[in-house]
């Protein structure tokens, strides 16, 4: 999977391809690999040695003009490594990796600070040839040096995700000037040498007078397309591109990083933002309300064109969003707990009311692919389920699981009996004095809250609190700012949040920090619910050790099947495309990646931009 994929934190930018490197390599090809332009996870790369560039890029798109773009909360910090301050958003923008992800395949990286890579059949390790010409934006080279100082800096003094996404790399060695050897430890890992090659590298030269451990609002040195021009904590951040960035002609950058300026303004919340956005603040929104979506943009500026509303269906895992319950909260342990409380969330309901009837609702972790669980469990799935049978509740052999639905009336009663017989059979019952459901065995009351960094989701929450109540559930939403939500998400200080899970067509390790036991207790780690399970454990190893695409492909159904019936969460909604509004100044690409739209990838178009409003075009230039 794309670890570091994102469009205001710390993702993947840029790659390229050059002739082959030192005598060194060519010995080690002979007898142990061969050196490539990329790797593919399983199968062979789309693209060829010789490509041009992606096919859902431009390479003939005209580089200049400013774009704004918005971001909520603040920003305290430029390190985005560490655990500590919220990062800018956009950093990732001026670093570069070892190699760069395709958004038209499963799962395929290419070089970008490596001009090759190579690792044996059994991937036991992974080599990487850094390109010539890669260098800072200070104009020195970078190096194997630098490679080395990374990993070491990322798995020892980073943030915890990176000591247990790197658990199993031994520390690099260089083997020539140019080349830096992984060595894999732990067994069958395909997905480890691509893995590495996502790591960010950074400058070690820079960073030797520097404390990598504390925030920094000093911009920092970087090799990417981009740099910071200025910036004001909390307000906003401008990045500049490099106009000699040494990666600009590489097959997977023509077409990528068309904008002279990108600056993000930070905004209190969503509903000042978009009102800002229609009055021209910022030119791009990915709207994520289906009532914005529905209602908001009915305006002058969309009817005359100047405000472009368009949705682009896309081909990528919907994943999972939902009411995530923390089971390091005893009142959260019981699975027919979790079970009940999914019967008060009327999804049909909702979706009439409020969402317009623009959603799905999600019932697998991996919906709107291939890798989705949608059966009882037959043939190689449940062969590979079988030898934890009686680790496993029933209902994963005998029912192929469906979140509890509703006719849309809003009327609950018959979902409720049926979660007041979970409540019941787990201990729970409601007190006739109180009227509120307790605890036989403790005399406790079931009050929590729900946890949110938006006030957007509280109609959401609302009625479902609502529902809660008739159940004699004390449920309550607490909406705090981004700080505070991101201090007690790390430290799993929340009854009840909106958790999400991205998927790719790819799945690997991510699933260790999403589902796996060690991660459960593990500061910022992505085990939302704190779920333990041997069986969950076993099951993601495969996926890890997976030898080829369709037994990739059981494997994660036969996880998917376990999340399911495991109650983790109560399952939200999903649609197949993006919702995007946008000021018409912009060329964009004929053909959009199966991962969705490559925002990267547009560029100004002059006469387009000419033709907007004058207030508009003057917001742009400010």
């Amino acid at each position: 999977m794309n670890l570091f994929k994102g469009f205001g934190l710390v993702w993947i930018v840029g790659a390229a391809v050059s002739m082959a490197e030192p005598v060194e390599i060519h010995a080690q090809s002979s007898t142990h690999g061969s050196a490539k332009h990329g790797l593919a996870m399983h199968g062979d790369l789309k693209y060829a040695p010789d490509f041009n560039n992606f096919d859902y890029f431009n390479p003939d798109a005209p580089k200049g003009g400013a774009v704004r773009l918005a971001a909520n909360g603040g920003f305290d910090t430029f390190n985005p490594y560490i655990v500590r301050g919220r990062s800018a958003a956009g950093i990732g923008l001026i670093y570069e990796s070892l190699m760069t992800g395709s958004e038209d395949e499963a799962f395929s990286a290419y070089g970008l600070l490596a001009e090759k890579v190579e690792t044996p059949p059994g991937r036991s390790w992974v080599s990487f040839t850094l390109r010539k010409d890669a260098r800072w934006h200070d104009g020195q080279p970078v190096t194997v040096e630098d490679v080395i100082w990374t990993f070491e800096m990322l798995k020892t003094k980073g943030a915890p995700f990176y000591r247990f996404y790197y658990a199993n790399v031994e520390t690099p060695q260089k083997i020539a000037e140019r080349t830096i050897k992984f060595t894999f430890t732990g067994g069958v890992n395909r997905e480890l040498p691509l893995i590495v090659g996502q790591m960010p590298v950074l400058p070690k030269h820079y960073w030797a007078t520097r404390d990598f451990e504390s925030t920094t609002l000093e911009p920092p040195l970087g090799s990417g397309p981009y740099k910071i021009k200025s910036f004001e904590a909390n307000r906003h951040v401008v990045y500049v591109r490099v106009k000699d960035y040494w990666g600009v002609n590489h097959p997977t950058q023509k077409g990528k990083s068309n904008f002279d300026e990108i600056r993000y303004d930070y905004y209190r919340d969503s509903t000042v933002a978009v009102e800002a956005f229609k009055a021209g603040a910022f030119d791009y929104r990915a709207e994520n309300s289906s009532k914005a979506w529905a209602t908001t943009y009915d305006t002058p500026a969309v009817r005359d064109g100047n405000l472009v509303k368009r949705a682009f269906p896309h081909r990528r895992p919907a994943g999972m969003q939902g009411f995530v319950m923390n089971q390091r909260r005893d009142m959260f342990k019981d699975p027919r707990v979790r079970a009940a409380l999914a019967y008060a969330f009327d999804f049909e309901w909702s979706n009439k009311a409020l969402f317009y009837g623009q959603y799905t609702r999600t019932r697998s972790y991996f919906d709107n692919s291939e890798l989705a669980a949608k059966t009882v469990p037959s043939g190689d799935v449940l062969t590979l389920l079988e030898k934890h049978r009686s680790q496993l509740p029933d209902d994963v052999f005998t029912k192929a699981y469906a979140p509890p639905k509703n006719n849309g009336s809003g009327k609950m009663r018959k979902n409720l009996r049926v979660a007041f017989k979970l409540l019941k059979s787990a201990g729970w019952v409601v007190d006739t004095k109180t009227k509120k459901l307790t605890n036989l065995k403790t005399g406790v009351i079931m009050r929590f809250e729900v946890l949110l960094v938006s006030p957007l989701f509280e109609r959401v929450v609302l009625p479902f609190a609502k529902n809660l109540k008739r159940l004699g559930v004390d449920a309550r939403a607490r909406t705090v700012d981004t700080a505070q939500y991101q201090e007690r998400l790390n430290n799993y200080d929340y009854d009840m949040i909106v958790g999400s899970w991205g998927q790719s067509l790819s799945p690997g390790n991510e699933q260790r920090n999403y589902w796996g036991s060690a991660a459960a207790d593990r500061p910022g780690s992505r085990n939302y619910s704190g779920v333990t399970n041997p069986v969950i454990d076993d099951l993601i190893e495969q996926i890890v050790a997976a030898p080829d695409r369709a037994s990739l492909v059981v494997r994660v159904q036969a996880l998917d099947t376990v999340l399911q019936w495991s109650h983790l969460v109560i399952p939200h909604f999903h649609i197949p495309y993006d919702r995007l509004v946008y000021w018409n100044r912009f060329g964009v690409p004929e053909k959009s990646p199966d991962n969705g739209v490559a925002f990267m990838s547009w560029w100004i178009d002059p006469v387009k931009d000419a033709a907007l409003p004058e207030l508009k075009r003057a917001m742009s230039k400010h």
